[in-house]
């Protein structure tokens, strides 16, 4: 009989759903928090909250995308150095070297016999066997991607925009204050679900529980801001 042959299918953007859930989360409920605090204190017209907000999204995603290039960049240094160090212990410490790659095994059950000719074939290629010291020693499953950093940077930053734009448009189209607001509060509430929901069904978590996950986690984190922001105006 015909097989049908089994295929697995795997989400491989993590580094980048990372990406877009730092930068939209924060865009989400940072100017929300920021557009809310002003709301009912000094400020008097909606104008005057969506030239703050647009600067605090402006100033935001350049932060959160410096934040995000350096902390990849400092990854892949990190990866780079960790490398030249296997590279430099095979050749000044090949015994000690050596033994690690069979504590490897050892670690799996097998006999001094079965890891004797694994070592080798490993040990016979500098190369695999620096690949396998960085990734069975130090955790490494692969080289960082060199255009990572700059791409976390645009991702972060473009998704702090995006994110930030959505508590911010009730104040751009609305001119009372108060319910500019209320509008406010129900689109972002409805982004974050939405958001949340996309989040978890790419990650395998039931769309609908990533997003009550979502709105929770943003409405306390938009909650906790705001107060902040009022009791400091």
């Amino acid at each position: 009989m015909p097989t049908t042959p089994h295929v697995e299918v795997h989400f491989a953007a993590s580094d980048t759903v990372r990406d877009v859930v730092i930068g939209m989360s924060d865009g989400l409920t940072v100017p929300f928090a920021l557009a809310a605090g002003l709301t009912g204190t000094a400020v008097s017209t909606t104008h005057l909250v969506v030239i703050a907000g647009l600067a605090e999204i402006a100033a935001g995603s350049i932060a959160m995308g410096l934040g995000g290039y350096l902390a990849a960049r400092t990854d892949r240094d990190h990866y780079l150095h960790e490398r030249q160090r296997e590279y430099r212990e095979t050749v000044e410490l090949p015994e000690r070297e050596t033994d690690e790659v069979a504590d490897v095994f050892r670690g799996y059950g097998m006999t001094e016999t079965q890891i004797r000719p694994v070592v080798d074939a490993i040990c016979a290629d500098q190369k695999r066997w620096v690949d396998f010291m960085m990734r069975f020693e130090l955790g490494f499953a692969e080289e960082p991607d060199p255009r990572r950093a700059r791409n976390s940077a645009a991702t972060i930053a473009a998704s702090y925009i995006l994110g930030g734009l959505v508590p911010l448009a009730p104040y751009m189209a609305i001119g009372r204050l108060q319910s500019a607001l209320a509008v406010s509060v129900a689109v972002t509430m409805a982004a974050l679900f939405a958001f949340g929901a996309v989040k978890g069904r790419l990650t395998g978590m039931p769309p609908w529980r990533g997003g009550m996950r979502t709105v929770l986690i943003g409405g306390l984190a938009s909650a906790a801001a705001y107060g902040l922001a009022r009791w400091i105006s």
